[in-house]
């Protein structure tokens, strides 16, 4: 294969050509990709425990993957669904339906769009239809996209809100629940409860949308029985439920879907990252008659839905299921889950070990008893392990969190080898500090 040299400095051209709003966190160029492996265009090989923030469950180029969306195109690349129809569309918000609904998913209805932020408005635009409602509560910490609707509901970091606003009206926010900085399920519901009684009535709220695990906000897990009281409150007033699963689900959490470790039903389910591993997908999936709400011509996108990436969707589906994903994701997640503790008891700025399944986090921290974010430590473990050969992401509102997101197709062999790099550096940043 003849590899093509660029004449310039690539990282010179992305300062030239290319707005500093969009923010990197490796200063790498990617020529390849495969497996739980990345190759810089210098051919340096990395460990990938970002999986494109979540997108990679399946694995970089899952070959099932590849095969399908090469005979797509050979097929059929684009025509818009909302003009003429084409099977791949109807053959994924079936089993959509199947995989969230049960049974032959007849109670449910999927709709299909490109993005998360596209998943995270149009939920909301199906559960106002329903409702003849306008008000949104969402949660601290949350992150549901950058489009307007979706920013407001965003509280995850000032960085993405900035001077961006006004913000669209009627979204309310209530304290997320987080154990780790004393923040119980029952303060959180009183919170809740006492904007209920502030600031709007529960008869005005048309939805309640909530991530079962905090993705950008810090990989803060809900307690099981917030996702239940919660599910109990909005039953009690009509207000649609939305479970935000755009990084939690497809396995992510040890289940397909992260709200399932609470036992519970949503209403409305947004799905979009791992949903078609790389190709630009999501989707809102739930009850029939709430999604029966809007009018014809109330719902679409151009290129929501496309073939390709339908093609990819459903051969995801097929290796989560031949593969047994959901289990691997379990093995992996305890896998990891003793090993960062383990880490744990030697380095004392490793304040809190979290998260739900093979979707895990270090809090850093000064002090343990004072809990003081330490965002300086994060940085350094994220770049010495970059140095070592393991690409890793920081979250959080402080930026003091290190999250861990590895494909769930990666190999025992390749977690412990991940695993190593990250003990050399949390041992040579301790030792330095």
């Amino acid at each position: 294969m003849t590899t093509t040299k660029h004449t310039y400095d690539s990282v010179a051209a992305r300062d030239q050509y290319i707005p500093r709003g969009l923010a990197n966190t490796h200063a790498i160029f990617v020529a390849r990709a495969e497996g739980s492996r990345l190759w810089d265009a210098d051919g340096r090989e990395y460990l990938d425990f970002t999986s494109g923030i979540g997108v990679l469950n399946a694995g970089h180029r899952h070959p099932r993957v590849v095969a399908a969306v090469r005979e797509q195109l050979d097929r059929l690349t684009h025509t818009c669904f909302q003009i003429t129809m084409y099977e791949p569309y109807v053959e994924l918000a079936a089993r959509l339906c199947q995989l969230i609904g049960g049974g032959d998913g007849t109670t449910h209805k999927t709709v299909l769009f490109t993005t998360g932020t596209e998943a995270a408005e149009n939920a909301v635009k199906i559960a106002r239809a329903h409702t003849g409602r306008s008000a949104v509560v969402a949660f601290s910490g949350g992150f549901h996209g950058r489009t307007l609707l979706s920013l407001t509901m965003t509280t995850s970091s000032p960085s993405y809100r900035q001077n961006f606003g006004p913000f669209a009206p009627e979204v309310y926010h209530a304290p997320y629940p987080d154990e780790y900085r004393d923040l119980t399920t029952e303060r959180a519901m009183d919170a809740l409860e006492h904007l209920f009684h502030s600031q709007l009535t529960p008869s005005s709220v048309a939805a309640v949308i909530v991530e079962p695990e905090l993705g950008e906000g810090g990989f803060v897990p809900a307690p099981p029985e917030f996702l239940r009281r919660l599910r109990d409150l909005t039953t009690r007033h009509g207000i649609v439920m939305i479970c935000d699963e755009v990084q939690s689900g497809f396995g992510r959490t040890g289940k397909m879907f992260g709200y399932q470790h609470a036992g519970i039903e949503p209403d409305l389910v947004m799905l979009a990252k791992s949903l078609a591993d790389g190709l630009p997908l999501s989707a809102v999936t739930g009850r029939a008659a709430i999604m029966e709400a809007p009018a014809a011509g109330g719902l679409g996108g151009t290129y929501a839905g496309n073939p390709l990436s339908c093609a990819a969707a459903l051969a995801v589906l097929d290796v989560f299921e031949d593969e047994r994903l959901v289990d691997r994701a379990v093995a992996l997640g305890d896998q990891l889950r003793a090993a960062l503790l383990d880490i744990q008891k030697d380095a004392p700025r490793i304040g809190d070990v979290r998260g739900l399944g093979c979707m895990l986090a270090i809090e850093l921290v000064r002090d343990r008893k004072t809990k003081e974010p330490d965002a300086d430590e994060a940085d350094r473990i994220v770049a010495g392990c970059r140095r070592e050969g393991l690409l890793l992401l920081k979250c959080g509102p402080y930026k003091n969190v290190v999250r861990f997101l590895p494909p769930l197709t990666t190999t025992p062999q390749e977690m412990a080898k991940g695993i190593e790099i990250l003990k050399k550096v949390v041992r040579e940043s301790s030792l330095s500090a």
